[in-house]
């Protein structure tokens, strides 16, 4: 298959769930199956694999070794496809006995799809699906993994367009994650870690990159925790489709029970990319003042806002010699008072590398402007003591209702971080002690301006209007304690 034939046939599955169920919902069953499906083919490929070597020996065509998952007799997809009544039962059986079959490392796989709710799915609709899938034999020989893989992207990014508000839980804009990405750098053998995962696709955007380079992407350690558990399926499924097998995904909720631990204490890591969900109210407060892992190096953040929570993990989770990490938030991060004390304390400690200002609607199904705050224990000489802030507002496209940043956005954007210089109405570097005394605010267009004006703003766009309002605010606040302490030393 083509790539454009495999999207094509990967999409068609959905289609048939069309009216059915709501789009937000098409993944905890095609997902699935799509996963199903291959590994039954594959395994049918390692069979006929095995048996040419062993000139025709069956009993060594079933060998375990022979295999990277294993089957159980009556679970295989052509076992399924013969029934034509509780076809959920069936396909829930079968993958189950999978998982168990496979427990280190299929175990909970298949997420936990409602397969046997006739209601939701009648078995007409399950057998087109299991037939639709039929129609191509999802071999390594047809569908390369590197093929599929990007086949699989396809589809998570088609159903983040489909699915509204629930998008963000498992898709960040994958322009994004590249510039996030190259800003970090990676290199073969380190360690990279995702505390809020999603889907995977930050992790698997290092490997990426490493492929394109041409270096060894296989030495690289991967991490990720996700607390729902249909979309920490789909990640370790997306590991599995992409080829990728040194890698550790867990479910579980981030800063209640951290799922990375050596000794009792948090595990390090060398990269730490992430997009957290934002301003979460209802988390552990109240445990977090007495965290065991010593995560509140900085403080306890608000109730209403788990931001700092989950920063605070972060940087406590870095390498002390080699730990970096570019992390995607919405603005309110970088100049709230209510965070504003832990703020200060992480511009003292000098891990703020850099921030960077981008624009609207690069957030899934949101409006809000977000940042990428990056951060280093280990800032090289010229850095030190010092925080690089890029206005990069206007690098954006949008086309119909999805904005991303063109190839020359990320190339102007990583250009001036690795340049590390001033640039007139574009990036500028200051002393943390500047940015300390500017009431600790991060905010970029502080310190260097935006060429935009609340004008040009969409006028029915509340959540833009209120954006662009509480950051000119922040600056007249800011510039009004300028001038009242000017004032106050003239009196003086």
């Amino acid at each position: 298959m083509t790539q454009a034939e495999l999207e094509k046939y990967l999409w068609g599955a959905a289609t048939l769930l069309r009216g059915l169920i709501d789009a937000g919902d098409y993944k905890q069953y095609i997902f699935p199956l799509l996963f199903y499906k291959r590994i039954c083919d594959v395994y049918n490929e390692e069979y006929e694999n095995a048996l040419k070597e062993s000139d025709g020996d069956l009993e060594y065509a079933s060998f375990a070794e022979n295999h990277r998952f294993q089957i159980p007799k009556g679970a295989h997809w052509k076992h399924v496809r013969e029934n034509t009544k509780n076809v959920g039962t069936a396909i829930q059986k079968s993958m189950r006995q999978i998982e168990k079959a496979n427990p280190d490392t299929l175990f909970g796989i298949f997420g936990d799809a409602q397969w046997t709710n006739k209601d939701r799915l009648s078995d007409e609709t399950l057998i087109n699906l299991m037939e639709h899938f039929s129609s191509r034999v999802l071999s390594i020989k047809n569908v390369p993994n590197d093929q599929l893989g990007t086949g699989y992207e396809f589809l998570i990014k088609k159903f983040a367009d489909d699915s509204g508000h629930t998008a963000a839980e498992f898709y960040t804009n994958r322009t994004v994650v590249e510039l996030m990405t190259l800003l970090m750098d990676p290199k073969p053998g380190e360690s990279i870690y995702d505390p809020t995962c999603g889907s995977g696709g930050m992790l698997l955007s290092c490997v990426n990159k490493l492929k394109i380079d041409g270096k060894e992407y296989r030495s690289l350690k991967l991490y990720g925790q996700e607390l729902n558990l249909m979309t920490s399926a789909i990640a370790r499924m997306n590991m599995f489709l992409h080829g990728i097998e040194d890698f550790k995904i867990v479910r579980g909720d981030t800063l209640k029970h951290p799922g990375f631990l050596e000794k009792d204490k948090l595990k390090k890591f060398n990269i730490i990319l992430a997009n957290p969900p934002y301003s979460i109210k209802q988390w552990i407060r109240t445990e977090f003042e007495k965290d065991p892992y010593g995560r509140n190096i900085y403080g306890t953040p608000p109730q209403g806002y788990a931001d700092y929570a989950f920063q605070q993990h972060i940087i406590k989770s870095l390498d002390d010699k080699n730990g970096r990490c570019a992390i995607l938030w919405p603005h309110g991060i970088l100049f709230r008072d209510s965070e504003k004390a832990m703020r200060k304390k992480m511009i003292e400690s000098d891990v703020v590398d850099a921030v960077i200002g981008l624009g609207k609607d690069l957030f899934y199904n949101s409006s809000m402007e977000s940042c990428i705050l990056v951060c280093n224990t280990n800032k090289p000489n010229k850095k030190r003591n010092k925080v690089l802030l890029i206005n990069a507002f206007d690098l954006i496209y949008r086309e119909k209702t999805i904005s991303f940043l063109r190839e020359e956005h990320v190339q102007k954007i990583l250009k001036a971080y690795i340049e590390y210089k001033n640039i007139p109405d574009f990036c500028r570097i200051l002393s943390k002690e500047a940015v300390l005394k500017n009431d600790a605010s991060l905010l970029v267009t502080n310190y260097v301006k935006s060429s935009r004006i609340i004008n040009n703003i969409e006028s029915n766009n509340l959540e833009c209007i209120v954006s662009e309002w509480m950051r000119t605010a922040e600056t007249l606040k800011t510039e009004m304690k300028n001038l009242l302490k000017v004032l106050e030393d003239n009196k003086k």
